[in-house]
């Protein structure tokens, strides 16, 4: 039987399935068990592992390369178009260069190392500002900075994807430009007054305070989205790099966002706020907020702070409640926006769908509340039903909101292989360590 069918099989079956499971987070973790079949952790994680590496990893292999210019596309169309005059995204660089080299360490297919290599070239000798450090938003196909603005919302990815090319291949050039890229952040772009990170600067590193200049939103000062991947990148490099100075910003990062960032009435994150942490918007993004819940308790666990485990793992619960209560559609899918009043945005964008079953899996194997592993599945399904391309790879990028695809392009700036090959690749590892399959 495929990986798909069965598990469009099990997950009626589920609530059988699962038996006489308990919410119980206490006696679950005491007893060290999960409650769930064996067969069912390993079907999930070998449909996981199947869509990685035939249906993501092999789509950006065989399409994402410029081989005559270098680099990546900037553009393919829905219809597997490539658009080699498109401007080049250092975002999309520093995604491919985590995906790959991740996916090398945990593979160890020399086609992934190719790749990540392939990347690290390219976002170092296309993307990087030799005279004042960092890297720029965007160049032209030959290499020229177009938008050379440093935003920290991308060099924060280059932390994050230089520290798994490290982990990957031991090459010390890649940890220095990390741990560079860390320095000039530090520098920078933290608020030295009320803590947390702006947003955006010049070439030469001078804020730029215009609002419209930013990524997104009507006044982003700080925002959620920012803070979000400064926490992953840290999280990274604190792995291979233990400096004491990471530390401190990390544990002092994880508080704000805890604190500050997720609104303790509503465990919805804040989308934007001011410069002294007023919020400025009212809308939720359903896919931030469960990608977060797994983000923040991976920052606690590598800090090793049991106290902040314990608080990050208690909200991590409140925002997986929340999700799965007010954003989840009745096939499993994640709605992109809503507010107090309900849901503004029933499309669905295909990263929020990677981030749930992540999150949701995390909630499980937090509380072993089997709710959480019902919702993660569930998701899991709707993604294969909806999302994975069976015809050219990859996943679609865009539902409307009756879940038909929307002919979106498969490769921009955004549109990237991260957000779903780390779903599979954490999907895969979590579900291994449920099982004791876990090498």
């Amino acid at each position: 039987m495929k990986l798909v069918g069965a598990m469009l099989l099990i997950l009626p079956l589920l609530p059988t399935l699962l038996g006489g499971v308990s919410g119980d987070a206490g006696s679950a973790s005491a007893s060290g068990e999960t409650g769930i079949a064996p067969e069912i952790l390993r079907s999930f994680a070998a449909s996981a592992d199947k869509d990685v590496r035939a249906d993501i990893l092999r789509y950006w292999l065989d399409h994402a390369r410029d081989r005559e210019r270098g680099g990546f596309y900037g553009v393919i169309t829905a219809d597997g178009t490539a658009k080699p005059d498109a401007p080049r995204g250092a975002l999309l660089t520093c995604r491919i260069l985590w995906t790959f080299s991740a996916a090398y360490r945990r593979y160890q297919d020399l086609q992934y190392l190719e790749m990540a290599a392939w990347a690290y070239r390219d976002l170092v000798e296309r993307f990087w500002d030799r005279e004042n450090g960092g890297l720029y938003w965007e160049v032209s196909p030959d290499g020229q900075p177009v938008d050379d603005r440093k935003q920290v919302y991308l060099q924060v990815f280059g932390i994050y994807g230089l520290a798994e090319y490290f982990r990957a291949t031991g090459d010390k050039a890649a940890l220095d430009r990390a741990i560079e890229t860390y320095r000039l952040v530090e520098l920078h772009a933290k608020d030295p007054v009320r803590g947390g990170y702006f947003e955006v600067y010049s070439r030469d590193w001078v804020r730029n305070q215009d609002s419209r200049v930013g990524l997104v939103g009507p006044d982003n000062a700080k925002s959620q989205n920012t803070h979000i991947h400064i926490l992953e990148a840290y999280t990274n490099l604190l792995r291979v790099w233990p400096d004491p100075g990471l530390r401190d910003s990390q544990r002092a990062l994880t508080e704000i966002i805890l604190d500050r960032i997720i609104d303790p009435r509503t465990h919805h994150l804040v989308l934007f706020l001011d410069a002294t942490w007023k919020p400025v918007s009212s809308h939720f993004s359903y896919g931030h907020d469960i990608e977060l819940s797994w983000l923040v308790v991976e920052a606690a666990h590598v800090l090793g702070d049991p106290a902040l485990v314990s608080k990050a793992e208690a909200m991590a619960l409140k925002i997986a409640d929340t999700t799965l209560r007010e954003g989840i559609d009745a096939q499993g899918g994640v709605y992109n926006e809503g507010t107090a009043e309900g849901v503004t945005d029933a499309g669905k964008e295909w990263w929020p769908q990677a981030e749930a079953v992540v999150g949701f899996l995390n909630a499980y194997q937090i509380s072993r509340d089997p709710r959480y592993f019902a919702a993660a599945l569930r998701t899991w399904k709707f993604i294969q039903e909806k999302f994975v391309d069976r015809r050219l790879g990859d996943w679609y990028q865009t539902l409307d909101a009756n879940n038909v695809m929307v002919p979106r392009p498969k490769v921009t700036v955004w549109k990237c292989p991260y957000h779903n090959s780390r779903c599979c690749l954490e999907t895969v590892e979590r579900l291994d360590e449920l099982s004791g399959d876990k090498k």
